[in-house]
């Protein structure tokens, strides 16, 4: 550009982008066997009082607390702000494959989360009496920051079809099968 030459230039950088021909094979492998599952496994660990570590594959624990308020040490996020983590991280990876399938180039994604939640139950220790629904979280709200090179009803067709297809949005809105038992 020469001295004279005024004209404004913008540059956008990208989020770094997934492999899209590896999000097609996989997606085609599940069109092909689409009662496919997999298995999440954890394994944890209480260390005192409500600290805990949750070893997953070989990464580092995850570390959850409670606040002091709760008689935790508030060492990590609780274990509800756990749950929000995992239905945030879900979503930002649905909303980056299906933008990716879409051929859309994000340059900014965000997620806000607040989740209502109480424990008048004392966790079963003698609080509140409760019924299963009255407890866990009563409403869930996720605010989506997103920009690319597409139009902001294209970006939001993309957000909420994530959410249709999200694994763990999907598993805090519809009831799941539970068990616990004794090892």
């Amino acid at each position: 550009m020469s001295s004279t030459d005024n004209t404004t230039r913008t540059v956008k950088t990208y989020l770094r982008p997934i492999d899209r021909d590896g999000l097609l094979a996989f997606a085609e492998k599940g069109r092909n066997n689409p009662s496919s599952r997999g298995t999440n496994k954890v394994h944890t660990v209480v260390e005192g009082q409500y600290r805990t570590l949750s070893y997953v594959g070989n990464h580092a624990p995850v570390v959850v607390d409670e606040p002091p308020h709760l008689f935790g040490q508030d060492t990590a996020p609780a274990p509800g702000e756990i749950v929000l983590s995992a239905l945030g991280g879900c979503l930002a990876v649905g909303i980056t494959a299906v933008a990716t399938w879409k051929q859309v180039k994000l340059s900014k994604l965000e997620l806000f989360l607040e989740g209502d939640i109480g424990n008048p139950a004392a966790w079963g220790a003698g609080g509140a009496l409760k019924a299963p629904a009255d407890m866990g979280f009563q409403a869930v709200r996720v605010k989506v920051v997103i920009e690319g090179d597409a139009t902001r009803e294209v970006l939001d067709e993309i957000v909420q079809h994530a959410n249709m297809y999200s694994p763990v949005a999907n598993s805090v809105r519809n009831p799941i099968a539970f068990q616990i038992d004794l090892a």
